[in-house]
């Protein structure tokens, strides 16, 4: 199936997003996409404006990007920010079908509290692994900072999951970078799994460090079958689920594991 990876530059202003967000899914129904897979926090840039612009998630940014799909018959996953109920909103990926339903949601369990960064003072954590059928793919859901644990991943195979989708706005500094080329491959090679990985671009207009670029789509070796590099762009690549039948017929490490325990 052919999936796009949507790497948007995101402003303070959520019409904005919103206008490039449906910009991209058009895009992407041009380009043959069944899916299209936006970043982390596509809803408004990380910091206290996430706020003031969190919405539930029958608000009008998801509204929104619920017409795109329909319009444009193609599956959308998303960064938003929810209210959480204790003054934090939740980070959430929200996944809509071709026909603008909710297929499900999932907020980002782990936070990032890390090189000086406190997701925590403005975001409350989930607890809940999930995988979500959208556009015929039993996708694994995996937001920024998740992408370091690998016992998430692990869950999320053993739940069902056919592939992941990393959403992310990946901040720079001294080897950040290759912390996020080398934590999604990694994620992909250990798991024998295909790997969406879409993050914000970076915004010239801000200085706060968010969105590296380097989305990639990654196959079940670990091969980088596609990287947007550090500019906004919306780019069509194709997902081969037979590839990961080849794959695990040569390297069965899933069928291999010895330790089971919170999902390992």
């Amino acid at each position: 199936m052919r999936v796009a990876l949507c790497q948007l530059a995101v402003t303070k202003d959520p019409k904005t997003n919103l206008e490039r967000a449906r910009a991209a899914v058009a895009e992407a129904a041009a380009g043959g996409a069944r899916l299209a897979v936006l970043p982390e926090a596509t809803l408004v840039r990380f910091g206290r404006d996430a706020l003031a612009a969190a919405e539930p998630l029958d608000g009008p940014f998801v509204s929104g990007l619920a017409e795109a799909a329909r319009e444009h018959g193609v599956a959308v996953l998303a960064g938003v920010f929810e209210p959480s109920g204790d003054g934090r909103v939740y980070n959430t990926a929200v996944a809509i079908e071709a026909d603008g339903s909710l297929a499900g949601s999932y907020r980002k369990i782990h936070l990032f509290d890390s090189f000086g960064g406190r997701e925590s003072e403005l975001v409350r954590p989930g607890d809940t692994p999930v995988v979500v059928g959208l556009a015929g793919l039993r996708l694994g859901l995996v937001t920024c900072y998740d992408v370091r644990f690998p016992e998430l991943a692990r869950r999320l195979v053993d739940l069902g999951a056919e592939a992941f989708a990393v959403i992310a706005a990946w901040g720079s500094g001294p080897m950040k970078e290759d912390h996020w080329v080398t934590l999604v491959r990694a994620r992909a090679i250990e798991n024998t799994m295909w790997t969406i990985a879409v993050g914000q671009a970076p915004a010239p207009e801000f200085r706060d460090g968010f969105g590296v670029g380097r989305s990639m789509l990654v196959d079940p070796m670990g091969v980088v079958r596609t990287d947007l590099g550090p500019e906004a762009a919306v780019r069509v690549a194709e997902l081969d689920l037979a590839a990961t039948e080849r794959v695990r017929a040569v390297l069965p490490c899933l069928e291999h594991r010895r330790l089971r325990g919170n999902g390992s």
